[in-house]
This record gives structure tokens, sequence and C-alpha cells, in this order.
């Protein structure tokens, strides 16, 4: 009798510390406008790269569940002002965030669509390409609110940049994703093929339980991610590179190891470290990949999140962009 009622004890206890921790991973706090100090209505918040995200209430405040990110950045969007990334913020104390007004962009010299029609519909698809991608995937992406992007060029007219007044609407009817994309900067330099682009993602996925349409998605959620940035941060996390088909080598062709690229500062704490070029292989796919490091230290999770300034990519693992992107929370049913 003493036992059980002992053990009751402990099981209530043990609840008692889930909730606190539980309860603890819910950030709280309130969106401001940086120059009148006005709450800001409907801005986005969110951990980018995911599915995981709210909307402040018309006094700016907002409640968000980082349980699952808290070592990502946190972002904030909202129309006519400019996003921001918090590295770190309070899971005790309310986060009090100022956005600044994004009004100068938006007095841009724009193309017009009824005097340039036929100069605005070459840039859309140059945009298309280069955001979206080339891949089948991307074929079935769709922008539904592409009046709202703006473009134009550099004085010498070797560089063609994009904004919108709005985010970005995608639909990947491939992937089974709807996507919104909010647009920092484009820029695309006509001469040297070499293009920027900045900007935060949220993913909202299509209502597929129990439909044959699901298991499609399933498939090609797969394939995009086998041989992606994702799964191979994901693997050299937990140092499974060997075992899923990944061989790297550096300039010398010397075969790398995880002790090579991963400096480990704790059980949640692990960065890249390395100077100069990495050589990918994916054996299952036969692609070739190359990583150059722009920074001596670049963080990274295990969910493939890393600091983006931090790398470039080129060949296979490049050519993949928004119609081939998976949100960091998705899980492959192996």
């Amino acid at each position: 009798m003493i036992f059980k009622i002992l053990k009751k004890i402990i099981l209530v206890y043990f609840l008692v510390i889930i909730h606190f921790v539980a309860y603890n991973q819910v950030i709280k706090g309130k969106i401001l406008d940086k120059e009148t100090g006005n709450p800001v209505f409907s801005a986005a918040v969110y951990f980018n790269g995911t599915s995981a995200g709210t909307l402040s209430d018309a006094e700016g405040n907002f409640r968000l569940d980082v349980s699952k990110f808290s070592s990502m950045p946190l972002s904030v969007s909202a129309v006519g002002y400019y996003s921001v990334s918090l590295p770190k913020f309070s899971v005790s104390e309310p986060n009090i965030i100022h956005l600044n007004s994004r009004t100068f962009e938006l007095d841009e010299v724009v193309v017009s669509d009824k005097s340039h029609a036929r100069e605005r519909r070459n840039n859309l698809m140059i945009f298309r390409d280069i955001f979206l991608g080339t891949t089948e995937n991307s074929h079935f992406c769709k922008i539904s609110n592409e009046n709202d992007l703006r473009f134009t060029y550099s004085s010498d007219k070797d560089t063609l940049k994009a904004f919108s007044i709005k985010p970005l609407l995608i639909d990947n009817k491939a992937l089974g994703y709807k996507i919104t994309y909010y647009l920092d900067k484009f820029e695309f330099n006509i001469r040297d093929s070499i293009f920027l682009i900045n900007g935060d993602i949220i993913f909202r996925e299509y209502p597929t339980a129990g439909n044959s349409k699901g298991n499609s998605f399933d498939r090609k959620r797969k394939s995009a991610y086998l041989g992606s940035r994702m799964h191979f941060l994901r693997t050299l996390w937990f140092n499974e590179v060997d075992s899923t088909g990944y061989k790297f080598w550096n300039s010398a062709r010397d075969t790398l190891a995880y002790r090579n690229l991963v400096s480990e500062y704790d059980l949640h704490s692990k960065y890249l470290k390395y100077h100069g070029r990495i050589w990918i292989y994916y054996h299952p796919a036969g692609e070739e990949s190359l990583m150059i490091f722009l920074k001596d230290s670049i963080f990274f999770d295990p969910n493939g999140f890393f600091e983006p300034n931090g790398i470039r990519w080129e060949g296979a693992m490049a050519k993949q962009r928004i119609g081939d992107m998976l949100p960091y929370d998705y899980s492959p049913d192996y």
C-alpha cells in the first residue's frame, strides 16, 4: 500500500516537472514599430525554414512554442517592414521586438507592367528559374502573387534586382506545401550568372491524411531529401555520413572524416570548421557537390539548419532552390 502511494507521488512529481519544462519552452513577446512605438498587427513570428510560427495580435502580442527549434534564430516579418533575426531570445521574460519601416524600397523606380510588358515577362522568367529552380519539382511551383514583384536594374544594366511589396505566396504541388517567402534581396548578375537571394520562409503542409495524394508527396519529399544539404548536414551531425552513402575530400583529394569538419562544444552545440573547399559525393545518386567555407566557424544543428552566410554551395546541392526545399521539421519515413 505504501509502495503504491509512493509510486503515485513520484508519478505526479514527474508530470509536474514535465509540465514546467514544457511551459518554459513557450516564449511570449510584443512586436512594435521602432519609429512610432505602435504595435504591429499580424507580424509573422517563426523559425525560418520550418512550419513553426504564429502571428501577432492587434496589440502586437504573440506566443510561440520553441521547444523543437530553440537552437535556431527566431525570425520576425511583417508587410512594410524589414525582417529581423534574433539569435538569442528569452524564455522567461517577454521579448520586445522593434521593426524598421521599409517604405524606402516602395519608392524605388519600378518596371511598369503596361509600358514594359515584354521586359517584365522576361524578368519574371529569369526570376522563376533562379528563385524556384529548374528541377522537375520546381515546374510544379507557382507564385500566386507575382504582381507584387518589382524589378530594377543596376546603372550598368548588368544586374537585375527584385523585391516584393508583400510576402511571396508559393504553391508547391509536387511536394505538397504552401510557402510564404519574405524576400529581402534578389540580385542576378547577367554577365557572370551569379545570384544572391536572401529571405525567410515558412512552410504549411497540405492536408493529406489518409488519401493517395499524401503517398505521392511522401515519395517526392523523400527523393528531394536524399542527397540534399539538409540530409548531408543531418547525417554529419550524427556522424553517419559513411553509412548513408556520402564521401568527401579536400582540394588535395585527401578523404576527410567527421573529425576533420566538426567541432563539438557540448552535446547540443556543434560547429563546422574548415578552411577552403570540400567536395561531397553522394553515391546512391552519383552526384557531386562543392562546399566552400566563407567563415572560420559555422553553427549547425541536428535538424540540418546552418548559418546560411557561412557556406557557398556549388554542384548538385546548389541546384536545389525553393522548388526542392523541405522544412527543417521534415522527417522521412524510412
